[in-house]
């Protein structure tokens, strides 16, 4: 057999690793998957990314005919499971549930993260968000966001809010209502939703912003009175409550968002499989029921729409960031 020149070799080579590369994916699609996918979590066990991701994930599983486990790795602020799932294999065995936090405000707020949020990702698809909810202890005279805006200019600097720690998306939450309404109040970070809804029903804190699968069972118990919701639209869960824009506050619109997403370098078949397969997961009823009943809007959608979310949520939370001087802890 005739050696190939270096010219020869040049040409045919790449052609041929090209072809080889071309061939490989649909073939690894079509034997995708052979044995358990996991999903990494950047939260802990019994959080929101946890009960959604295992909704997802047992639909997947029936559609993939193979297990599919969530795998928890909290810790750094989300920063280590993302790390986890970034520096996985890019095979498809790997998945992760990205959110708000991992995907927008930890982005805008560490100045070094061990993963890129947007270049270590391949995008599969978008699965809901859940609006926050300005709610105030029963004791604060206000009954509207107005009101409430009233009361805090009447003594500034004296009442504060709580948020589940600097940097958080309850701390952009008070902080972007700061800017809009020029009200002056001061924060108090806790570790975490749960102490600082505790916070919040106890008389500590005036005022929360929190997810309304948080604390939407205290404002229906009246333990605590909801004035506005974060999202475009009312929250099924609180038909009552008007959003931010009804209320007086135009241009506010923050979610607790979640999308399914890969290591960057994951076969485009698979991405485009996976992405099918989610999409059909989220249009059963009794799937939306069950995400529906944690307050979830179900959102499905491209992998180009939910890379054009990330970029836009990183891009927000920056500029929120910068304006208020948000540092994580």
């Amino acid at each position: 057999m005739k050696r190939l020149t270096g010219f020869a070799a040049g040409i045919l080579i790449p052609a041929l690793i090209t072809l080889a590369g071309g061939l490989s994916n649909p073939a690894l699609a079509q034997t995708w998957p052979s044995k358990p996918v996991r999903i990494v979590i950047a939260q802990a066990p019994g959080s929101a990314s946890d009960f959604i991701s295992r909704v997802v994930g047992n639909g997947l599983s029936a559609s993939l005919g193979q297990p599919v486990v969530i795998d928890a790795r909290p810790g750094a602020g989300g920063a280590l499971g993302t790390e986890v799932a970034a520096r996985s294999a890019p095979d498809g065995y790997t998945l992760f549930m990205g959110n708000n936090s991992t995907h927008g405000a930890n982005p805008a707020v560490y100045s070094k993260l061990p993963y890129d949020a947007v270049k270590d990702f391949a995008p599969i698809s978008f699965i809901g968000s859940v609006p926050y909810v300005l709610s105030v202890n029963p004791t604060v005279q206000a009954k509207t966001v107005r009101e409430f805006v009233a009361l805090v200019k009447a003594s500034p600097g004296k009442m504060n809010y709580a948020s589940a720690g600097n940097g958080s998306t309850h701390h952009f939450c008070g902080e972007l209502l700061k800017a809009r309404t020029g009200i002056d109040i001061l924060h108090i970070p806790y570790k975490g939703s749960g102490p600082g809804v505790t916070a919040l029903l106890g008389g500590d804190v005036a005022m929360m912003f929190s997810n309304v699968a948080d604390i939407g069972t205290q404002v229906r118990a009246g333990k605590l009175r909801a004035l506005a919701v974060t999202a475009p639209k009312r929250a099924a869960l609180l038909p009552d409550v008007p959003t931010m824009a009804e209320a007086g506050v135009p241009d506010f619109v923050i979610t607790s968002w979640f999308g399914l997403m890969a290591p960057a370098g994951t076969p485009a078949p698979i991405i485009a499989r996976l992405n099918a397969e989610t999409i059909k997961v989220l249009g059963r009823d009794e799937v939306k029921s069950m995400l529906a009943a944690q307050g979830l809007e179900v959102a499905p959608g491209s992998p180009e729409a939910l890379a054009a979310h990330i970029k836009s949520e990183i891009a927000r939370f920056t500029q929120i960031a910068r304006s208020a001087g948000i540092q994580a802890e």
